[in-house]
C-alpha cells in the first residue's frame, strides 16, 4: 500500500493569553509522515515553552534518524515531575504513519487518540508499558484508506465545563460529534476547523484552557497537474499537452491562449460558462477532458490569497464557505487544498502580445514562484516544467 496522509490543526489560546500552550509540530521523513502534538503544563509563556521544547526534542531525534521508541523514551526520561501537582511538565500525542501502511500511535497524558475508520468509531487496542514510572500508550497497526486519526490536548474535553456543560465535553462526546462531521465531510482541515469551533463554541469564545485538534487523514496520493502560459516555441504545444495528459490525476488549465492550446490538442470546444460570472473573478470555462479551466494572472492571484489565508491558519467555517463558491479561484484554492498531494506546473515561458512583453512575462513567473511555496508551505511536493 502506498499511502498519503493529509495533516491539519488548529489551537485556541487560553482567554487572555497571548501565546498557546500547546504545540504541533508535524514532520516529513524519507519514509513516513509524523504529526507530534505537545500540552505544556499550565497556559502562557511557561506552558509554551516546555510544549515546544518536547516537540521540538522529539522532531529534532526523528529527522536525525533516531527510532520512534528512542525519541519517547528520551523525552520520557527527560521530562521533570512537578513537585505540587506530582504529574509531568508536559504531555504529547505521536502519530506516525509510513508509506507501506504501518502505522505507530503514542501517547503519553493526552487524551486518547480518536480513530474513525469506515464512518464508524473504532477502540484502539493499546498496549501500555512502563517507562522511569510514566504510563505510556501504544499502538502498532496497519493502515486502511481513508482512516481519520484526531488527536487532541486536554482543552478539548474541558470545553464547556463550569458553563455550558457540568464536567465539560467528554472524549467520547468529542468523538461522537467527530463522526457526525464526518458524514458532511472528508477534509482533515474542514473537520479541524468543525471540532475547533465546536470547542470554541461551547466555551463561549472565552477557552479556560489551551485546546489544540489534529486531525490526520490517510488519502490516496492526488497528483494535479496545472498547465498555464503557452510554450516559448508554439511548435512545442503538441509536446507539452502530450506529457501533461500522460499524467495521472486531476488536471486544470489557465489562461485563455493555454485553454485555446488544450482544446485543439483534445479537438474540443472550449465552452465558456457565464452562468458562474462573478464581480471579481472572472469565468471559468470548460473543456472536455479537462477538470477545471480558468482565465489566467487574476484567477491564480485570487487563489494564491485563499492559499496565504489557509497557511497561516486563519481558517474558520466562514473561510471553507468561501472556498465552495462557485468560482475558478475558489475552485483552484480548493482542489489544492483538499484534492491534492502533489502539485506539477507545466509553465509556458511565451510572452503575451497583448500586452507588455516583459511585464507579462515576469507577472507569469513571480506568480508561479508564490504559488509553489505556499503549496510547499501546505505539505505537498511540487515541480515545475518550463516549455
Amino acid at each position: 500500500m502506498d499511502v498519503s496522509v493529509e495533516v491539519s490543526y488548529k489551537s485556541l489560546n487560553k482567554f487572555h493569553e497571548e501565546l498557546c500552550g500547546d504545540k504541533v509540530e508535524i514532520i516529513k521523513t524519507a519514509d513516513s509522515d509524523i504529526a507530534i502534538l505537545a500540552d505544556g503544563m499550565g497556559s502562557g509563556v511557561k506552558a509554551n515553552i516546555l510544549a515546544t521544547l518536547t516537540s521540538k526534542i522529539l522532531g529534532t531525534m526523528f529527522q536525525n534518524g533516531a527510532s520512534i521508541e528512542d525519541a519517547v523514551e528520551t523525552i520520557v526520561k527527560t521530562l521533570p515531575i512537578c513537585q505540587v501537582r506530582k504529574v509531568a511538565y508536559a504531555t504529547f500525542s505521536i502519530l506516525q504513519i509510513f508509506h507501506n501502511g504501518e502505522g505507530y500511535l503514542v501517547e503519553f497524558d493526552n487524551p486518547e487518540c480518536v480513530l474513525i475508520r469506515d464512518k464508524k468509531l473504532m477502540d484502539i487496542p493499546f498496549t501500555h508499558r512502563e517507562l522511569e514510572g510514566k504510563d505510556i500508550r501504544e499502538w502498532r497497526f496497519q493502515v486502511q484508506m481513508g482512516d481519520c486519526f484526531v488527536l487532541m490536548s486536554d482543552g478539548v474535553v474541558y470545553a464547556g465545563a463550569g458553563e455550558i456543560l457540568n464536567l465539560g465535553w467528554t472524549r467520547d462526546s468529542m468523538a461522537e460529534y467527530a463522526l457526525k462531521c464526518m458524514k458532511t465531510t472528508t477534509s482533515a482541515s474542514r473537520l479541524t476547523a468543525m471540532l475547533s469551533k465546536a470547542c470554541d463554541d461551547l466555551y463561549l469564545q472565552k477557552p479556560g484552557d489551551d485546546t489544540t485538534v489534529c486531525v490526520t487523514r490517510v488519502i490516496p496520493r492526488r497528483l494535479v497537474s496545472i498547465f498555464t502560459g503557452p510554450p516559448e516555441d508554439p511548435d512545442d504545444d503538441r509536446k507539452l499537452m502530450e506529457q501533461f495528459m500522460s499524467e495521472a490525476g486531476c488536471k486544470v488549465v489557465c489562461g485563455g491562449t493555454s485553454a485555446n492550446i488544450a482544446a485543439k490538442y483534445l479537438d474540443k470546444p472550449v465552452v465558456t460558462q457565464i452562468q458562474n460570472t462573478s464581480s471579481d473573478v472572472p469565468p471559468m470555462a470548460e473543456i472536455e477532458g479537462m477538470d477545471l479551466v480558468t482565465e489566467g494572472i487574476i484567477t491564480m492571484n485570487k487563489a494564491l490569497k485563499l492559499l496565504r489565508q489557509y497557511v497561516r491558519d486563519e481558517v474558520d467555517v466562514d473561510f471553507f464557505l468561501a472556498l465552495d463558491e462557485d468560482n475558478g479561484a475558489a475552485r483552484l484554492a480548493k482542489i489544492l487544498i483538499e484534492e491534492c498531494t502533489e502539485l506539477k506546473l507545466f509553465v509556458g515561458k511565451a510572452v503575451n502580445q497583448a500586452y507588455d512583453a516583459t511585464m507579462d512575462l515576469d507577472l507569469r513567473m513571480n506568480l508561479i514562484g508564490q504559488l509553489k511555496s505556499v503549496v510547499e508551505q501546505m505539505g505537498h511536493r511540487v515541480e515545475i516544467i518550463y516549455f
